[in-house]
């Protein structure tokens, strides 16, 4: 067991770790096998198309729960989740020990979430966004560094997280650039009471992706990791397959002119997220040569494809 930190005692888990929510990737397997392993772990909410899909999957995930480990939900909190404030609900009715919020505000799901028992950490990439969610009453800001996979941050850790412990009085989570128990243990010496991890499981047996997708992880080294702005129009992490260099990774000309103009960025936006999402979801279920697959530069420690609980040994051992 790893020394306790304010995120072991916030979620009576037996190590400081969180495995991250992915889109497409993260399960009911995946994340009963990480509390088996004394870990936290989190589910997209978007990783189920109807709010039945999702109800069942929590209370799957309350039926295998056990000691030393808990669960969440990620949620996307803003206007282009149409389906937020349904999964909202759900997750409230149902219970959960966490939500993750992402990509907008949060006070909403705090408010609900709080009156379910629910704790919500939220997504943060500077200072003033955590200042902003620590007012809401958030009970702990993950601090999404530069390393991170897929929509990642800007500031280094080595920065982000003394700079956010020195100015938040909640706890700080650090996300990105976790890959070993050296990378663990430098995140906890910075301050951070707790890592978020995500590439490191994609190549886990568990994972909900293909096998030419876990198989990449194990090929492909942190050098192999680029930013792309053809998935949603923000910046996002991927492998730079011979797919990805052959479409290139910076925007289009006509979509690049059409985001100058404030009325048409928005929708010019909405198509993009849907064209990426859908390229996303053909490489990771299914053969294709359009092989877009989001990682971040962590899967440089993936060396073979394991079970959940070998990759969280590799973390703490």
């Amino acid at each position: 067991m790893m020394k306790s930190t304010k995120l072991t005692e916030l979620l009576a888990i037996n190590h400081p770790i969180i495995q991250a929510p992915m889109f497409l990737v993260s399960n009911v397997a995946m994340l009963t096998a990480a509390m088996k392993s004394g870990i936290a772990a989190c589910v997209p909410a978007l990783n189920y198309r109807t709010t039945e899909e999702l109800r069942t999957a929590i209370q799957t995930l309350k039926a295998n729960k056990v000691p030393g480990g808990a669960f969440g939900l990620n949620l996307i909190v803003n206007k282009s989740n149409i389906k937020y404030k349904a999964q909202l609900a759900v997750i409230c009715e149902e219970g959960a020990d966490f939500i993750i919020t992402s990509l907008g505000s949060p006070k909403e799901t705090i408010e609900m979430a709080h009156r379910a028992g629910i704790k919500v950490f939220c997504d943060v990439v500077d200072l003033t966004f955590a200042q902003k969610v620590e007012a809401l009453g958030a009970d702990a800001v993950i601090a999404v560094n530069n390393e991170a996979g897929g929509h990642r941050g800007n500031t280094p850790s080595e920065v982000l997280i003394p700079e956010l412990v020195k100015h938040c009085k909640i706890p700080v989570i650090s996300a990105g650039g976790v890959g070993c128990k050296a990378d663990v243990d430098n995140m906890l010496s910075l301050g951070a009471e707790g890592v978020s991890v995500g590439s490191p499981f994609i190549a886990s047996e568990e994972a909900g992706v293909t096998q030419a997708y876990k198989q990449a992880c194990v090929e492909y080294g942190a050098s192999d990791i680029v930013m792309t702005e053809r998935i949603s129009g923000t910046p996002c992490t991927v492998i730079n397959t011979p797919y990805v260099q052959k479409i290139g990774t910076k925007q289009g000309r006509v979509e690049a002119f059409l985001n100058k103009y404030k009325k048409l960025k928005k929708w010019v936006k909405m198509v993009r997220f849907l064209i990426g999402t859908s390229a996303i979801t053909q490489a990771a279920t299914k053969a294709t040569y359009k092989t877009v697959w989001v990682a971040g530069p962590s899967i440089e420690h993936t060396h073979e494809i394991l079970p959940v609980q070998k990759i969280v040994d590799r973390l703490i051992a």
